[in-house]
């Protein structure tokens, strides 16, 4: 975690700027700064969780390319179109689009992970495994890296970390993470099952849409300045207690302990109620974080307090929900230390950068 302690004058800054413009565009510690969003991707989204267990590690090495490639063309693309917040978290549905309708087929897939049984299937769609999925895949497989890898490196958070020719190279790659996703895990998990052609055109037809929204939309209406000065915002660790607490509540809601794996679980229309709670938490805890993120005092303090309550979340649910080994278990608390660990270490630095209190991105 290389965080610059000290700010340039605005000489060197110019001089910088033109020094990164003689080499193409790519800022200074690009290619770091790109690797590392590579590698932390798939560890917070799939090895933090506990969905990969330590014994299994090596999986991430499959998730490399869709995850960690994956995210680096979206982080490139939303620096070079100007999105925000809500671009960013539009592309992260359209990243389980890809991986959960496209490469596992899991959204309709009527017997993958036994999903079809968590609620009804109006239209042959896994509506709970959905609203779990998609949401969870915006934030922590999505916004939340890119928010570390910003954090991390703060002087290229406002910018591409590649040139042009890297940014097809990662989507490439990206291409491929799929491709290789959807040849290795459905045949095993679902074998002989294929999307039906209507709801892969519908697949599709929401992801370009959301793409377009996310892309061209949202940053071309401008963003009104919505900062209220005298707005309060509370502490670092209130804001990362609430997002813990609502992350615990989503993800709680929605997963279906102890029954949906046993062959005679069967859903019913009470399944419902979960869902709609669940969606009100999600509605609910944007809704804060973002008139929050709207006032002067919100830092950079303050949007990492948000990831680390996500994250520390994230990690106990995990403990309750995937670790079904002691040996799972026991690894999966090792892991959540040492991420705790790297965090504080992370919120140390930013402490220390000079500036760390100014307004944040939400």
């Amino acid at each position: 975690m290389n965080l610059s302690r000290r700010r340039p004058s605005s000489t060197a800054g110019g001089q910088t700027a033109v020094a990164e413009r003689s080499r193409g565009g790519r800022p200074p510690r690009g290619r770091r700064a790109a690797l590392s969003l590579v590698v932390i991707t798939p560890l917070v989204a799939e090895f933090t969780l506990g969905a990969t267990p330590i014994a299994m590690a090596w999986l991430i090495l499959l998730y490399i390319p869709i995850y960690g490639f994956g995210v680096l063309t979206i982080r490139e693309l939303l620096r070079r179109t100007g999105g925000g917040p809500g671009s960013t978290l539009l592309m992260g549905l359209v990243y389980g689009l890809i991986e959960e309708g496209v490469a596992l087929q899991a959204l309709t897939s009527p017997h993958i992970y036994h999903v079809a049984r968590w609620a009804p299937r109006p239209f042959g769609i896994n509506t709970a495994y959905a609203e779990l999925n998609l949401a969870y895949h915006a934030v922590f497989s999505v916004t939340i890296p890119i928010v570390l890898v910003d954090l991390i490196f703060p002087g290229l958070a406002h910018r591409p970390f590649l040139r042009r020719r890297g940014l097809i190279g990662a989507g490439v790659v990206a291409l491929l993470g799929v491709l290789m996703l959807r040849a290795s895990v459905p045949p095993k998990e679902d074998p002989g099952y294929d999307v039906p052609t209507v709801a892969l055109l519908v697949i599709v037809a929401l992801i370009a849409v959301l793409s377009v929204a996310a892309l061209w939309l949202l940053p071309r209406s401008g963003r009104p300045a919505r900062s209220q000065t005298g707005a309060l915002v509370p502490s670092p660790v209130t804001v990362a207690t609430a997002c813990g607490v609502a992350t615990l509540l989503y993800l709680g809601l929605l997963y279906p302990f102890g029954g949906a794996h046993r062959p005679a679980f069967t859903h019913g229309g009470w399944t419902l109620v979960p869902m709609v709670v669940g969606a009100v938490v999600a509605v609910a805890a944007w809704s804060v974080i973002r008139r929050w993120s709207a006032a002067a005092a919100w830092s950079r303090r303050h949007l990492l307090a948000a990831a680390i309550g996500a994250l520390v979340a994230h990690t106990v649910f995990g403990l309750a929900a995937n670790t079904h080994t002691v040996a799972n278990g026991v690894g999966l608390t090792a892991a959540g230390v040492v991420m705790c660990a790297l965090l504080a270490l992370l919120d140390r630095r930013v402490r220390d950068v000079p500036g760390s209190g100014l307004r944040a991105p939400s």
